[in-house]
């Protein structure tokens, strides 16, 4: 029987495991630019600094072991963020641990965490090159957000029950599924653009045509006035 994944808090005991898997992951990452920054010890010294600051480090465990974890900040409203909104700097599971539910775990503690504490949205900002991470979190409902990935924390709930943590490998959502979700995402951008003051539908251009309409009118009623005017001189 699989043993089932639990994930909580990390405590200070967890940071020196969560550091060591934050280095595979640095190791890991397709960007060459953080070549070099896989040090346990200093990553360790940042994990303490990001929880004293009110970030939350959660750690996955399979049979009382570390194979997961997922750093969130809590991101209280801005100028043009009138919601709190939930940022994840980082989730990496090990390549052993992986197609066992332990990132479906993850974030759905994640999205818990962040409902509870009034967030609306998750940020992400997985690396470029990152493919399986991307698919996942577009899996999840996360789309493209000015080089971002965010979904709503409704959205991702739903997605999160109906894919379920055991999910087949090359799964494919449903038709339906996949439509219901395009939907919710033109909602939910629609929401976002009305918030902002910006046109959330098609361009009305009857106004415009009228306007245009008469501006003619006017020029053909001035055309004889000048044709006149160019017969009288000598």
């Amino acid at each position: 029987m699989r043993a089932a994944v639990e994930v909580r808090a990390a405590g200070q005991d967890d940071l020196v495991a969560v550091a060591a898997l934050a280095a595979e992951a640095v190791d890991e990452a397709p960007t060459a630019v953080q070549a070099g920054q896989g040090d346990s010890a200093r990553l360790a010294e940042h994990l303490s600094v990001l929880i004293g600051a009110g970030g939350s480090v959660l750690v996955a465990t399979l049979d009382d072991t570390v194979c997961g974890f997922l750093v969130v900040r809590l991101i209280e409203p801005q100028l043009f963020a009138p919601t709190a909104s939930a940022y994840v700097d980082a989730v990496y599971v090990p390549g052993r641990a992986r197609r066992r539910g332990v990132g479906h775990a993850l974030v759905a503690a994640m999205a818990t965490l962040a409902a509870e504490r009034g967030a609306e949205q998750v940020f992400c900002a997985p690396a470029p090159g990152a493919r399986g991470m991307h698919r996942f979190l577009a899996r999840l409902g996360f789309a493209p957000a000015s080089g971002h990935r965010v979904v709503g924390i409704a959205t991702l709930q739903r997605r999160l029950a109906q894919e379920g943590p055991q999910a087949p490998r090359g799964a494919r959502v449903s038709r339906r599924d996949a439509t219901r979700a395009a939907i919710e995402d033109l909602v939910a951008r629609r929401r976002r653009a009305r918030a902002a003051g910006l046109p959330t539908g098609p361009v009305d251009l009857r106004d415009f045509q009228a306007q245009r309409e008469a501006m003619l009118r006017d020029a053909a009623d001035a055309a004889p006035a000048q044709d006149v005017v160019a017969d009288a001189r000598p």
